[in-house]
């Protein structure tokens, strides 16, 4: 069995059963015919994947790898924030007329700042770091940035990474301040796996130890029944990441450079709600 699919079981039935239910607050998201969207959520929770012993995709539904890794791309390569740079259309409800999504993730990494060693964007500042000093304790990534976040047509759901190297494995910490757990859960898990095993590929690192810390972890009203139809499905062991070990600059990695091997899953949720 998948020790994701462990893992996310787990977090769905705490969340289930001693979760806090937001009925009878006033609630920000809607359904798409009005209703409000009640939540049921758990607070501080926190998962942890060993990138060295598993690559951690769910098994009880399909998780799209390449839709996953090219928003990864989008964000930390392409430092983007204009959803005509990405292929899928998840962002299309927060874009404006131009297809911007505003001061938001992408536009946040690419912004250059003067440090002792030089002028560096938020990810060239980590690969400089990775390379010259990796056991540095200020490994930090962040998009929270107050001053844009009244041009930001979403605030950051995945908003900062810590990294620490110990030994020669790379490890970090991906803090999210909230999650619909059914439709992102496994998506983030995923990309941001991804992410660690590119920087620590292109830096002369192994993978290490990546842990997802959510603070607000929900799960919609109208998903609960999806929700515990899923968790009890039948489990498949773990696929096996394949990545293009023959790139070492992170700007050369394409979605075309991993590919899952022997990934066996359940039938896909054919059609979810989304709350906006």
């Amino acid at each position: 069995m998948s020790k994701a699919d462990a893992i996310f079981i787990e977090m769905c039935k705490d969340i289930l059963e001693s979760g806090t239910s937001s009925e009878g607050e006033i609630v920000r998201a809607r359904w798409e015919d009005g209703a409000p969207a009640h939540t049921i959520k758990k607070f501080g929770i926190v998962n942890r994947y060993n990138l060295s012993e598993e690559f951690p995709i769910l098994t009880l539904r399909p998780t799209n790898l390449k839709a996953a890794v090219d928003e990864i791309l989008w964000i930390w390569q392409k430092k983007s924030s204009n959803i005509k740079d990405l292929n899928s259309r998840i962002w299309d409800s927060w874009a404006d007329e131009d297809g911007s999504i505003g001061k938001a993730y992408g536009y946040q990494l690419g912004i250059k700042h003067l440090y002792k060693e030089g002028e560096f964007d938020q990810v060239d500042r980590l690969l400089y770091d990775l390379r010259n000093n990796p056991y540095s304790r200020r490994l930090i990534v962040n998009m929270y940035n107050h001053d844009d976040l009244h041009e930001m047509n979403l605030y950051p759901c995945a908003y900062s990474m810590t990294f620490n190297v110990t030994g020669n494995k790379l490890n970090a910490i991906l803090n999210q301040r909230s999650q619909d757990v059914l439709v992102a859960n496994n998506w983030n898990v995923c990309q941001y796996s991804v992410l660690v095993m590119m920087l620590a590929q292109v830096t002369g690192l192994e993978a290490g130890e990546f842990v997802h810390v959510i603070a607000d972890a929900h799960i919609y009203d109208r998903h609960i029944p999806l929700v515990g139809e899923l968790i009890a499905r039948p489990l498949f062991e773990a696929p096996k990441l394949i990545m293009n070990r023959a790139v070492k600059n992170f700007y050369d990695f394409k979605v075309e450079d991993f590919s899952l091997e022997g990934y066996k899953y359940g039938e896909q949720i054919k059609k979810i709600p989304v709350a906006i």
